[in-house]
């Protein structure tokens, strides 16, 4: 089997895509795959976040977790990016990441790389496939290969996105539950079964 390197690269606010990030993690491990998760810069200002008690908690519960560079992203053979959305679009933390990519981008370093997007919202119509569709824009234009969830298991009937993974907070009430975390575990071995497909026919391309 080809090695396949997988970065998981998140924002997360009060935890729920932090949850799905640590499911996609476990699941990619499983499958074989070397994983880096990765959070985003955070670009509110401090008081922002401690005016709210759950935004602090989940500050403080991920102070060690490394914040992703373009390194990561070059080294990976998938990209996984995770959002809550913020009015159908991903948060301001990972678009400043993704608008950094430019360097990577001319150089064609992220074209054949594997994309995948996940997200989680405040209500169950808040925006959940429209933030992975915006997400999607980004591997479009790297000239990544999309690997959607689709229908491609039964989980994926009950949690009722084939866009990617989503999760419904209940505006941050609600971690995601056992659905919401095998649909993004399926979606991670998914695409990490994909990628090395592909990795393995493009080296025996080479």
């Amino acid at each position: 089997m080809a090695d396949v390197n997988v970065a998981i690269v998140y924002y997360s606010a009060t935890g729920g895509v932090y949850k799905l990030a640590k499911a996609a993690e476990a699941a990619a491990q499983q499958a074989g795959a070397e994983v880096r998760l990765l959070k985003v810069h955070e670009l509110a200002p401090q008081e922002a976040i401690n005016s709210n008690e759950g935004w602090s908690a989940h500050a403080l519960e991920t102070q060690d977790v490394p914040e992703a560079t373009l390194d990561d992203l070059e080294w990976a053979d998938v990209i996984m990016l995770g959002s809550p959305t913020r009015y159908g679009l991903p948060t301001a933390q990972l678009k400043q990441f993704l608008d950094q990519t430019g360097p990577l981008w001319g150089a064609g370093k992220l074209v054949n790389k594997i994309g995948t997007s996940f997200t989680s919202t405040a209500t169950a119509h808040g925006g959940q496939e429209s933030t992975i569709l915006a997400i999607n824009n980004t591997f479009y234009h790297w000239g990544s290969i999309i690997v959607a969830p689709g229908y491609a298991d039964p989980v994926q009937f009950a949690a009722g996105n084939p866009y990617g993974a989503s999760h419904t907070s209940n505006n941050g009430a609600v971690p995601p539950d056992e659905t919401a975390l095998a649909s993004v575990s399926f979606q991670a071995t998914r695409a990490v079964e994909v990628g090395r497909a592909l990795k393995t026919g493009l080296a025996a391309q080479a």
